[in-house]
């Protein structure tokens, strides 16, 4: 992929991080050689399974972080050349709450503001001003402590944009969330790409929030891009209709394998846990088939499905997994210790 940083809002280019696992361990690569770039404007995903490498990746466009090699530009400005600049351009809400719990919604809007040079009286009327976008004008006066988790994610993000900044990071901004607060969240998310121009790089676990929020996005896995596009390319890459066979019992496994490995319709065929997944140019007539093959052998199906292409698939075709699984797997994985992780973090000063 051809990247021009000077021309875009956001670029990475082959960034490689490794973190010590201790004596005796080869070190965990949570980045390995990631590149991509976004359009000014524009809600750019980097969607993956938690561990993928997309915070790390949002620590070094950030400036929190240093890659080991590779570079990294942020509206035009050169991360590891000119942090100072990169921070004042860019607004940062992490996957953690960053408001104080004992301080007012519009206490901690004002000093987020003062911290970025503001005018008292200037931050006050950006901090009405967001407090009346974010729906937070009644609980203005409240304690943050006494908010619902969807309002305080909404203050995280209101100073996040305190300062008017040109890019905006949100790392997995609705994890946690209810259905209610979440689809509150993506409409704001969807304003102020559309109305205000804002550059916003989006980290989600979500398919449904990369498909439905980002104007493009990349596939990470292992901390490395595999695929990027908008969501329908991505999606109409695949040609034809997605099978999903869900079977009763694991050990029937490798027969479904071999029964639906019979029918010429269907191909990419791969199993996950009791479910098998293939993929036919006519779903429709392919269904019936492959369901008549398996009663035939007397093996018993829980549900089957057929649909047209979802991000799910893609990520699947790329990787050779489904997300669940690529997720399950990372939930059980080992984390680098706090320990090791802090001594090789490099904040830039």
């Amino acid at each position: 992929m051809a990247v021009s940083p000077d021309a875009r809002a956001l670029a990475a280019v082959d960034l490689v991080k490794t973190y010590p696992q201790g004596r005796g361990k080869a070190p965990l690569r949570a980045l390995d050689g990631l590149t991509f770039e976004a359009e000014q404007g524009t809600v750019f995903g980097l969607l993956g399974p938690n561990g993928a490498g997309k915070s790390t990746t949002v620590k070094i466009l950030s400036t929190l972080s240093r890659a080991d090699s590779g570079a990294a530009f942020v509206a035009g400005v050169d991360v590891r050349r000119h942090p100072e600049r990169v921070r004042s351009a860019i607004g940062f809400v992490a996957q953690k709450q960053v408001s104080d719990p004992m301080d007012t919604g519009l206490e901690n809007l004002v000093l987020a503001g003062r911290l970025h040079g503001m005018r008292t009286a200037a931050a006050k009327s950006r901090a009405d001003d967001l407090l009346d976008r974010f729906a937070l004008t009644t609980a203005a006066g409240r304690q943050v402590k006494t908010y619902s988790g969807g309002m305080a994610r909404k203050l995280d993000v209101a100073i996040g944009l305190m300062h008017r900044p040109e890019v905006l990071f949100l790392d997995e901004p609705t994890t946690g969330l209810d259905p209610e607060a979440r689809a509150e969240m993506w409409a704001e998310i969807e304003r102020m790409s559309r109305e205000e121009r804002m550059t916003v790089l989006l980290t989600t676990h979500y398919l449904e929030e990369a498909d439905r929020l980002a104007s493009r996005l990349a596939i990470v896995d292992g901390g490395r891009v595999v695929a990027d596009g908008t969501p329908e390319q991505l999606k109409s890459e695949l040609r034809g209709d997605a099978l999903v066979i869900e079977v009763h019992e694991a050990s029937d496994i490798p027969e479904v394998l071999a029964a639906i490995g019979r029918i010429g319709a269907l191909r990419d065929i791969v199993a996950d846990g009791r479910t098998v997944r293939a993929r036919g140019d006519d779903g429709g007539a392919a269904l019936p088939l492959a369901l008549g093959v398996l009663d035939a052998a007397g093996l018993a199906v829980a549900s089957a499905t057929v649909s047209r292409p979802s991000l799910d698939d893609v990520y699947l075709a790329h990787t050779g997994r489904s997300f669940a699984a690529a997720q399950a797997h990372s939930a059980d994985a080992p984390a680098p210790s706090p320990q090791s992780t802090a001594k090789t973090e490099e904040v830039a000063s």
